[in-house]
């Protein structure tokens, strides 16, 4: 078995599109940008200060890193204000329980520290998690293996012993970067072709499937 599992959160344990879309929508209004929604979901995994520096690049708008700040800061907000309306996965809270006392569990996602602590809170999924580590903790974003690799060693666990579960393109770079395993699951912006380029070691349509477990196990 694996001795620590890394879980990305959106997309993957939890349905944060909608909320995600409406909450950079919504502060990209007031600032008269209008982006389609789809460029946004494509960017999940990035971070929100990359997705919005992207996004004001593609304005032809400076990037003013005080205003990036701020944008990020609003669009937290109105993600937690919205966090009642985010549903986790099917099969997400079943194989976190059944993965707790058996091997560290792991949380790393490039969303920003009070909204992960709002929802995680707000879903009672605190104590899965022996280590949760965010966009602050890094300088660089996903496809850097950062993250993942800060995460390992916050759980004390060697990369080669970690295994990832991830749904975006980026996040599945990271993984294989970082020279951890890779669990893909479509329940993201991309689906399994997208996801195959990346060569993760297994691809599954949900957290609920056998493989999931059998892979973690092995």
């Amino acid at each position: 078995m694996f001795e620590a599992v890394i879980f990305d959160w959106d997309g993957t344990l939890a349905d944060t599109r909608e909320a995600i879309v409406s909450s950079f929508q919504q502060t990209l209004k007031e600032i008269n940008i209008i982006t389609p929604d789809k460029y946004i979901e494509r960017r999940m995994g990035i971070g929100a200060a990359e997705t919005f520096r992207e996004i004001l690049l593609e304005a032809k708008l400076p990037v003013d890193e005080s205003l990036v700040k701020q944008l990020v800061e609003n669009k937290s907000q109105k993600q937690i204000n919205l966090k009642n309306q985010i549903q986790l996965f099917p099969g997400a809270i079943d194989l976190l329980e059944t993965l707790q006392g058996k091997t560290k569990i792991g949380l790393a996602s490039m969303n920003s520290k009070s909204v992960i602590e709002a929802i995680v809170n707000a879903k009672g999924l605190k104590k899965y998690f022996q280590a949760i580590v965010t966009v602050e903790a890094v300088k660089y974003s996903k496809p850097h293996p950062e993250i993942f690799l800060k995460c390992a060693q916050q759980l004390d666990t060697l990369p080669s012993r970690c295994v990832v579960i991830e749904d975006s393109l980026f996040g599945v770079k990271a993984a294989i970067a970082a020279k951890m395993s890779c669990i893909a699951v479509t329940t993201g912006a991309y689906n399994r072709n997208e996801l195959k380029q990346e060569k993760p070691d297994v691809i599954v349509t949900n957290l609920q499937q056998t493989e999931v477990l059998n892979f973690i196990s092995r």
